[in-house]
């Protein structure tokens, strides 16, 4: 026993003085000194077996959260199944979380297991406040020594603490953020429920930057050392403020949109500017597919494959351009949806009304220049500042890949399948640059913030533009693919469809995106279908909000 440590018994009440700690538990049975050791007057007595009985429950226990309240972890550890990993999470308990002042009252035992109350003082540069909890702790029998024994977990140091958490008192990573949007409005995770990763995110990037301060915490930290949740404040920190590019108004129909559809994400930005208005997620797994997402975009990559074909002069939007039913190309054979036809039509018809063959059959063309595999990457990464994986937003991105192919892959490419993948933020950046007339790189929080350096691109020249446009224009009326999605949308405006098959899936992913005045948005609803079908309805109510 540590000098200056008592044990007394007061009316049938353990009593452990010491060290600034006081311990109230159950009464001494057998005397409690002699537990977890051998008792000469025991030798030779039989191996017990089965669950541990009521004294034994009762007095393993009430020497555990003696030993764990004193601060002696080792002891503490002698008397659970797990010695090694519960000495050092029941010397973080005091080291790491900082609690002292430990009081630990023992409730009434329900079999095997035993609850119990935590009363302590949390203590860290200067600041103090108190914290109390209930948890529980459960006795089983060892395997090899078959005494009683405490069943270790992290759940009997807290309830909230999971396999590889601990407990930690510190200063907060970064400080606290009150991000706004363009306009000065406050948002938050609680209003724009999407916004819940990226405000995290901005916070650990730019919290110090906003010019906030951090506070001190105890919190649950896993085994990488990143807070998982916080438990108690003993100082508050002071919040910056962070100007963001987003749009509450903007913001708050996206996220309307997106509840509609499960597995749906949109992203909007103003071409003028490449500021990013809107991003909204709304998906099981939590994940910011909106500009993380790295998904085949179907059709709506024939924005970029007629740009390809316009500056290699395959053909131009007035151009007649065969559409048959399908084509073949090394032994494999592309269809148009239902296998339609269009005789007699445009370059301007065929991406109106989403004809796959009229694109695939540029691949022979460029072929015979050797330029079939490499062109819609050139295209794509010059023009449209896609595949150059360094776009700076303010938080990560993706911002496309259209990686050189050969043969039928190269063909599939121009369609949007093949090795292509994009997220909703890299084509929305796609019709931005056509509505604009040239790429800017978006852009979450101002450049200002950081002087981080942005992407750049070659300007759309004014011919491309124009006619890329026009065919935009082409599909939102007549027979165009995207006509009943955009016709509540006012303005200037243009879209495309696209819907990307993937294995697996029984529907294909739903891609849209379009433009209204200087808004353009993009969204994927995956297994949604057909583009206009879901991710359309999507895109046109967060146009209709800008």
């Amino acid at each position: 026993m540590r000098s200056g440590v008592k044990i007394i018994i007061v009316g049938g009440v353990l009593t452990v003085v010491g060290g600034g700690v006081l311990y109230c538990g159950y009464n001494l049975v057998n005397g409690i000194m002699g537990y977890g050791g051998s008792d000469p007057t025991t030798q030779g007595a039989p191996v017990r077996t089965g669950p541990p009985s009521a004294d034994e429950t009762t007095d393993t226990a009430t020497a555990f959260l003696a030993a764990w309240a004193k601060g002696d972890s080792t002891r503490a550890a002698a008397l659970t199944d797990n010695q090694a990993v519960a000495r050092t999470q029941l010397a973080g308990f005091h080291d790491q979380a900082h609690l002292t002042h430990v009081v630990i009252k023992p409730g009434e035992r329900r079999g095997t297991r035993v609850p119990y109350t935590v009363e302590a003082e949390v203590s860290y540069d200067g600041r103090t406040a108190p914290l109390s909890y209930a948890s529980e702790l459960r006795i089983v029998r060892g395997r090899t020594t078959h005494e009683p024994l405490v069943d270790w977990r992290p759940s009997v140091l807290h309830p909230q603490l999971k396999d590889g958490e601990y407990l930690v008192t510190g200063a907060a990573e970064a400080p606290e953020i009150r991000a706004v949007d363009h306009r000065g409005r406050t948002l938050t995770k609680e209003r724009y429920p999407s916004l819940g990763p990226l405000l995290d995110g901005l916070r650990e990037k730019y919290g110090t930057k906003a010019g906030g301060t951090r506070g001190i915490d105890l919190h649950i930290e896993n085994e990488s050392g990143e807070p998982a949740h916080t438990l108690l404040t003993l100082r508050k920190g002071r919040a910056g403020t962070l100007r963001t590019t987003l749009d509450a108004d903007v913001q708050a129909a996206a996220e309307r949109a997106v509840r509609a559809y499960p597995e749906s994400s949109v992203v909007a930005v103003r071409p003028s500017t490449g500021e990013i208005r809107a991003v909204a997620n709304h998906r099981t797994d939590g994940y910011n597919a909106a500009m993380l997402g790295k998904v085949a975009p179907g059709s709506t990559m024939k924005i970029v494959t007629a740009a390809m074909m316009i500056e290699n002069g395959v053909a131009d939007a007035n151009a007649k351009v065969a559409c048959p039913s399908t084509v073949s190309w090394e032994g494999y054979t592309f269809h148009n949806l239902a296998d339609f036809s269009i005789p007699d039509g445009t370059l301007s018809d065929a991406f109106a009304r989403s004809c796959n063959t009229a694109f695939i059959k540029a691949f022979k063309p460029l072929n015979d220049r050797g330029l079939a595999g490499t062109a819609l990457g050139r295209t794509a990464h010059d023009s449209f500042g896609l595949g150059g994986d360094d776009w700076q937003t303010g938080l990560p991105s993706f911002d496309g890949s259209v990686p050189e192919s050969s043969g039928v892959e190269s063909a599939a490419s121009y369609i949007g399948q093949g090795k292509v993948q994009m997220s909703p933020l890299a084509m929305a950046s796609v019709t931005a640059t056509v509505v604009n007339g040239g790429f800017r790189q978006p852009v979450l929080v101002p450049q200002s913030l950081d002087g981080r350096t942005l992407a750049t691109a070659r300007p759309l020249s004014p011919s491309v533009a124009r006619q890329l446009r026009q065919m935009m224009r082409a599909a939102t009326v007549g027979h165009g693919t995207a006509v009943t999605a955009m016709a509540g949308v006012g303005g200037n405006k243009g879209a495309k469809t696209g819907s990307a098959e993937k294995d697996g899936q029984a529907q294909s992913n739903s891609w849209f995106t379009g433009y209204s005045d200087d808004l353009a948005a993009a969204a994927l609803v995956q297994s949604g279908g057909h583009g206009g079908d879901a991710a359309g309805p999507v895109v046109a109510q967060v146009l209709r909000a800008g």
